[in-house]
């Protein structure tokens, strides 16, 4: 994989999506916080009815200073739910007790949610609509996967009815066949590209259009190697850069010869078909980056080889993530 060079840092700001402006206006002035990503789900923990306790996480996408790492705290909120009490409304009640908390604690709410399971999708949606939420089925809930895993580490082995020992694991849900990308998120061609982890310390100052970083993960070593891909595209790269950013890109895979991103909730686009030598150093990389640098990844949309701007630039995280 060839070397990237990063920009030259500027200090000009990407232009507003059509997005953006939208919520700016519908908020009149009111400050919107980071997106929060969201987890109902049951717990491995027995109530004393022998019915498993489920349990309702909401993390603050924690956002990405100069040097790299988180700006601020994330927002964090729990509450258990009764396993006779799970449906919208109470999930609804919950949200708009947590919305009241983060304003009493002076972060300003959300305008979106990040749901990540598939099965939660319609009571999440039932739950969030009259909030001013709106609902993004997405798997770039790397904070909250993260705080997930921490937990059951740490705190639920620690709680009384925790169901030690090996579980049966959930069934397996079908991976969909990965499908072409779309044609307006196609670029004239691309290339493998990696950044040390040093170099991605300094992204939030440059030049991009559309952006989606995440903090660098403690783990990573400075001088681990993440592999990535660049697009481009000379006439619309903007253009792409857009649609991309519309999929919610969580990490790239190396799926037989095959090149595939998966997006989404459980979106599978199929990027490239490779030859078995260059596919079997693909996935080399990948498990390393998983191993040196906590499993980053990144897709950059550029006009040109030769440019000094990202029309698009993502961070990615290869985490289980159910």
């Amino acid at each position: 994989m060839s070397d990237l060079n990063p920009p030259i840092p500027a200090a000009s700001a990407p232009p507003p999506s059509p997005e953006s402006a939208a919520l700016a206006s519908a908020a009149a002035g009111s400050a919107i916080g980071p997106d929060w990503e969201l987890d109902f789900y049951s717990r491995p923990i027995l109530d004393p009815e022998g019915k498993k306790r489920w349990e309702l996480l909401i993390c603050s996408t924690p956002e990405v200073g100069e040097d790299g790492a988180a700006a601020s705290d994330s927002f964090r909120w729990v509450r258990t739910c009764p396993a006779s009490s799970v449906n919208s409304i109470w999930l609804r009640e919950a949200l708009q007790a947590a919305q009241a908390d983060a304003t009493a604690a002076g972060v300003a709410p959300p305008r979106r949610l990040r749901c990540w399971r598939a099965s939660m999708r319609t009571m999440v949606q039932r739950a969030a609509e009259g909030l001013g939420l709106d609902l993004i089925p997405s798997r770039r809930t790397y904070a909250l996967v993260g705080w997930l895993q921490q937990r059951e580490r740490e705190v639920y082995p620690q709680q009384e009815g925790y169901l030690a020992g090996p579980l049966a694991p959930p069934p397996q849900a079908v991976r969909p066949v990965p499908v072409p990308l779309p044609e307006a998120a196609r670029g004239d061609s691309w290339a493998w590209a990696s950044l040390p982890v040093s170099a991605l310390a300094g992204a939030k100052a440059w030049d991009s259009g559309f952006s989606g970083l995440v903090p660098l993960p403690e783990a990573a070593a400075a001088d681990a190697g993440v592999p990535g891909l660049r697009l481009f595209s000379s006439s619309r790269a903007l253009a792409v850069a857009g649609w991309l950013a519309g999929l919610e890109p969580v990490r790239l895979e190396i799926v037989g010869t095959q090149l595939v991103l998966e997006a989404g909730m459980d979106d599978r686009w199929l990027l490239a078909s490779l030859p078995e030598a260059e596919a079997e150093a693909a996935a080399q990389a990948f498990a390393s980056s998983r191993q040196q640098a906590a499993g980053l990844q990144f897709i950059a949309v550029q006009s040109r080889e030769s440019d000094q701007r990202f029309e698009g630039f993502w961070l990615l995280r290869d985490l289980p993530d159910g």
